[in-house]
């Protein structure tokens, strides 16, 4: 077997930590943004009040980071009402707002309902075996008792291809979520799928069946 030139090597190697690292730095830079805003704002309260908040940095730290929680516990408390909704509406009429809206939600793997992010195991494309593959939807496809499968491309996971299963073939991994997938993706198998969940490998027949999921929720 041939074996990939350093060259290669280095290059793969080099673009898994980016993608490792990239949801990270990503999350960093937006909190850092928020928090430098509301630093500026608490400055320029305590100047118009009259306080001088370098006299007292540890109150100061102590406000921007309780503004900090508190709004965003404000945006994940309205995030639940009907308000967002009517916004929503309006910014939906900005053309490809619903597409951009949509790709990004991908990468929450905290969704619930019919458009949670499933991984799950399909009957394999070789003469037997299955391949691990993730669900962005639980809507039946165009063709009955089917639904759409995204098989990713290894090591960068930005491509691949989808398929129509049938229902019957489908086997939701429950415990796993988008994040373990997208480490498996960038470990081209070197981790196993059991190691990245952290769990015993099981028998087929242990996992539950798409069927039973969809009864279920």
């Amino acid at each position: 077997m041939k074996q990939n030139s350093p060259l290669k090597h280095f290059t793969q190697t080099a673009l898994q930590g980016l993608f490792g690292l990239l949801p990270v730095v990503i999350i960093v830079v937006l909190i850092l943004w928020v928090y430098g805003k509301i630093d500026t704002l608490v400055n320029w309260i305590f100047g118009f009040v009259g306080f001088a908040p370098q006299n007292h940095e540890f109150l100061w730290l102590l406000l921007v980071i309780g503004i900090f929680l508190l709004l965003l516990y404000f945006i994940g408390t309205l995030m639940k009402t009907k308000l967002v909704k009517y916004f929503e509406g309006l910014l939906k009429k900005i053309p490809g707002y619903s597409t951009i809206k949509d790709i990004i939600g991908i990468f929450n793997s905290s969704k619930e309902g019919e458009n949670r992010v499933l991984v799950v195991a399909i009957r394999g494309f070789a003469n037997e075996g299955y391949n691990i593959g993730l669900m962005y939807s639980q809507k039946e496809s165009i063709i009955k008792d089917h639904y759409t499968i995204t098989l990713s491309m290894s090591p960068i996971p930005n491509g691949g291809y989808m398929f129509e299963v049938h229902k019957d073939n489908i086997y939701v991994i429950d415990t796993a979520t988008f994040d373990d997938n997208l480490q498996y993706l960038l470990s081209m198998g070197v981790k196993s799928f059991a190691e990245i969940v952290e769990m015993e490998p099981r028998p087929l027949e242990e996992f539950v069946p798409l069927t039973k999921w969809l009864t279920k929720h």
